[in-house]
């Protein structure tokens, strides 16, 4: 099926590509990668007279790292966060979840902010960042927003952007000592069904001082199983196990799967169980050998 046809729009900067998108309003979509949007008009799923290319726009681009802390701009591909030694210095396990995005012809050319933007609900960042607690900075002119990776997709296809606001970067904070994580999924098709990721912090004599559970791709958003990962505080070794077998059951009866054809609703908690159980376990190793 073809392109229906569009106008292409090439601003240099983030003051003229907000411009563009107020003024184009609901005819405008901005674009980097291209990957999502562009296969969604071919399929007539989407239809926009004005496409705004971000490729060009200073400001959006570039791995840069901080003490323990990294910023990513919004245009960063996969690829380029995948092979970036900033990341994988300060967080090894982005990479690895990064290389099992879609397929290598979607990560040289698609980006983070549009994986982001774009809202899927069946996404691998989305539920990591939110575990790690980035935040994603926001601009519009001159004005700047820092909105929590928890905030940021707020349903179906659907973001906190304002109108004519860009996603500028990705900021993760500098990660705490004894912190482990894991992010694990589950995939039928190309898209997972299932993504979870852990993050657990250890104190000196090896209890969890701090537990985070996101259960992605089975809902409209991520769902933060905060309640299920409190009950963690405190858990040695020793009762490690039943405390994460508790915990994960806790995360499978509370989200609340969307129907989509693929798999029915007990089938989609039993794996959000079965992920999260092993997500923590390995986040708790993880955490005692940092």
């Amino acid at each position: 099926m073809k392109l229906p046809p569009f106008t292409v729009h090439r601003p240099g900067s983030i003051a003229d590509a907000s411009r563009l998108l107020t003024d184009l309003g609901d005819d405008a979509a901005a674009y980097c990668g291209g990957t999502e949007l562009l296969l969604a008009m071919k399929l007539g799923l989407a239809s926009y007279e004005h496409l705004v290319d971000l490729k060009r726009v200073d400001g959006l681009r570039g791995i840069t790292a901080d003490g323990g802390a990294v910023r990513i701009g919004a245009a960063a591909t996969h690829h380029e966060i995948e092979t970036s030694a900033a990341v994988r210095a300060r967080y090894p396990e982005m990479p690895a979840m990064i290389s099992r995005v879609a397929n290598l012809r979607v990560r040289s050319v698609g980006t983070l902010g549009g994986n982001l933007c774009f809202a899927d609900p069946h996404s691998d960042p989305a539920s990591f960042l939110m575990a790690v607690g980035a935040t994603l900075v926001c601009q519009q002119g001159g004005t700047i927003r820092r909105v929590p990776a928890g905030g940021f997709l707020t349903g179906l296809y659907e973001t906190a952007l304002n109108p004519g606001e860009l996603l500028v970067s990705v900021d993760l904070p500098a990660r705490p000592d004894r912190t482990g994580i894991s992010h694990l999924r589950m995939k039928l098709t190309e898209r997972p069904v299932v993504t979870v990721t852990a993050q657990i912090t250890r104190a000196d004599r090896g209890e969890v001082s701090r537990a985070r559970l996101i259960v992605g791709s089975v809902a409209s958003v991520p769902f933060a199983a905060d309640a299920a990962a409190a009950a963690l505080a405190g858990a040695t070794p020793a009762d490690i196990d039943a405390r994460v077998e508790a915990c994960a059951g806790q995360a499978a009866a509370a989200c609340a799967p969307r129907p989509d054809g693929d798999c029915s609703v007990d089938y989609v908690r039993h794996l959000v169980f079965v992920h999260s159980r092993q997500a923590l376990l390995e986040a708790f190793a993880a955490a005692g050998a940092a």
